[in-house]
């Protein structure tokens, strides 16, 4: 099983520059999910893949960083990515599923 870091760093792999510039913006906004805090603009100023993905699990654990990652997926329309999360991975669906049941996640 691929871990929760793994995987994201594969799906921002996936973003060209702007669109890395783009998501990584979007963590830096108080409500993109209610109870996750922003990630303060001076952490991702220089950072690369990599560093934005170490900083998303330091500031919303696991769970949190895959359904910021969807969330933010989808404010900048490509949901095409969210396929990085391995359809394998078990615990990782369930969380995903998880977070859409429970309201954490819109649908549109």
């Amino acid at each position: 099983m691929s871990s929760h870091a793994e995987l994201l760093l594969v799906t921002l792999e996936g973003l060209g520059g702007e669109e890395l510039k783009k998501f990584q913006w979007f963590l830096q906004q108080d409500d993109i999910l209610e109870n996750f805090p922003a990630i303060p603009k001076s952490r991702l100023e220089k950072a690369d893949r990599q560093d934005t993905v170490d900083q998303m699990v330091q500031t919303y654990g696991p769970p949190g960083s895959l359904q910021i990652t969807v969330e933010v997926l989808k404010k900048i329309n490509r949901n095409d990515l969210v396929c990085c999360f391995s359809k394998t991975d078990s615990v990782l669906i369930r969380t995903l599923v998880s977070a859409l049941v429970l309201g954490y996640l819109t649908t549109g």
